[in-house]
């Protein structure tokens, strides 16, 4: 990691004059081009690129690797060649040395920290972008683990943000108005500060804890408050094993597990008002009994009674394929630009067939669906090549975009379990509620 604010501001706009310079060369290059010629030239150099932040973000520890981890995220938000270069971030990171992490826990709490803990395990079992997870046990014999912050993380959040978004914008990819970028780049912000501020995550588990307090299934560590801090948080030891076991499991436990997941982000977004929009795989484990254990509770998006019907109503006219309501739907949520454009009903029609299926709501699909063969990614690539030229009439949405990261994360993660299950009741639970 640099070791200092300004290495890493030298390395970001290094990173950004170049990219400047590939976009600038490509325009030049193919500006007597055809159409098609142009596009093609335009994707190779978006892949380049993409490996070209892809793999300096990668170099740096801190909020600059997290903002990559969460623009991979977001399809609609860049290019798929941008995004898909990025998703490498979403591997762990190489441990911090101990020594580092040491002395960044005994600036936290104040006291040495063979004192703090009986034992604490030198080698992380989980290492990120902003910090690293320790085996620990309190002095009284519980086992704990500690989450630990990177140092001087949080310092370097705002400037490694706008040296991404400097580099992105060079290029071209952020083919949106400026109010529509700093509505997106703020929504990431405010998840990124909240994610480095681990007081408001402990904040988080106690209130997710009450909520899921009767779920049974459901495992939220609990916060050991007497070893916690702004950048040091110590948990309760909730084990389980991870998603490429659980998917050698048999199918019964598996959809219990995936029941499990539905319950977590459906209970939160329909009835608590408050959703934990970060369903990397990393953040759940598993257990042979069904069980789910959640970690991670820094990404955190609320929303007001307002947005919460307009979710459900969006649904339930999907369901009833309704497209001319669903068309206010997406306006009143500011995907849909509100502009003398007509779009046919067939072009909804085409993409409710394609997003609905998952949830086995008939006439597009009955019975149970089976996620592990899912080829819905793949279809809705197809639909998005056939349908191009209707996509200027759509935009991201700040209300939605941590939700859209929700959903496509809990999609992957029954994918990659190889669940076969019938959705449709808990659809209907929610909706009915």
């Amino acid at each position: 990691m640099a070791s200092s604010s300004g290495k890493r501001f030298m390395k970001l706009a290094g990173m950004t004059a170049s990219i400047a310079g590939k976009a600038a060369k490509n325009s030049f290059k193919h500006f007597s081009s055809d159409e098609e010629k142009r596009a093609e030239a335009r994707s190779d150099m978006l892949k380049d690129v993409g490996l070209q932040i892809a793999d300096t973000l990668g170099e740096m520890k801190g909020a600059v690797m997290k903002v990559g981890q969460i623009a991979s995220q977001y399809k609609d938000v860049f290019p798929p060649e941008v995004a898909q270069a990025l998703e490498k971030l979403q591997k762990d990171a190489p441990a911090m040395p101990y020594a580092q992490i040491k002395q960044q826990v005994e600036r936290e709490l104040g006291i040495p920290i063979e004192q703090a803990y009986a034992q604490f395990e030198q080698q992380p079992f989980a290492a990120a972008s902003i910090g690293q997870v320790h085996k620990a046990v309190l002095p009284s014999g519980q086992k704990v683990v500690v989450k630990v912050q990177y140092p001087d993380v949080d310092k370097n959040c705002d400037s490694d943000l706008k040296q991404v978004r400097m580099a992105l914008k060079m290029t071209g990819v952020l083919s949106m108005s400026r109010e529509l970028q700093d509505q997106i780049f703020d929504e990431i912000r405010d998840s990124l500060k909240d994610e480095l501020d681990y007081v408001k995550e402990a904040q988080n588990l106690a209130v997710f804890g009450a909520f899921h307090a009767n779920d049974a299934g459901l495992i939220i560590p609990k916060v050991i408050k007497s070893h916690s801090s702004r950048r040091i948080l110590t948990l309760t030891e909730e084990m389980g094993e991870t998603l490429s076991v659980a998917a050698t499991w048999d199918n019964s436990i598996k959809q219990k597990i995936a029941t499990q997941l539905f319950n977590f982000s459906a209970g939160q977004i329909f009835e608590l008002y408050r959703i934990h929009c970060d369903p990397h795989p990393g953040n759940f484990a598993f257990r042979p009994d069904g069980s789910v254990v959640a970690y991670d509770f820094g990404g955190i998006r609320s929303y007001s009674d307002a947005e919460v019907q307009i979710f459900k109503r969006f649904m339930r006219h999907a369901l009833k394929a309704d497209v001319t309501a669903l068309e206010q739907d997406l306006v009143t949520l500011g995907i849909r630009r509100s502009d003398e454009v007509t779009i046919p009903g067939d072009f909804y029609q085409q993409w409710l067939e394609i997003c609905l299926k998952p949830f086995s709501i008939a006439p597009y699909h009955s019975g149970d669906f089976d996620f592990g063969n899912s080829q819905l990614h793949h279809e809705v690539m197809a639909q998005a090549k056939t349908a191009l030229k209707y996509f200027k009439q759509f935009q991201p949405s700040p209300t939605t975009m941590m939700l859209d990261r929700t959903v496509s994360g809990q999609y992957w993660n029954l994918v990659n379990l190889g669940v076969s299950i019938d959705l449709s009741p808990l659809v209907t639970k929610y909706l009915d509620e």
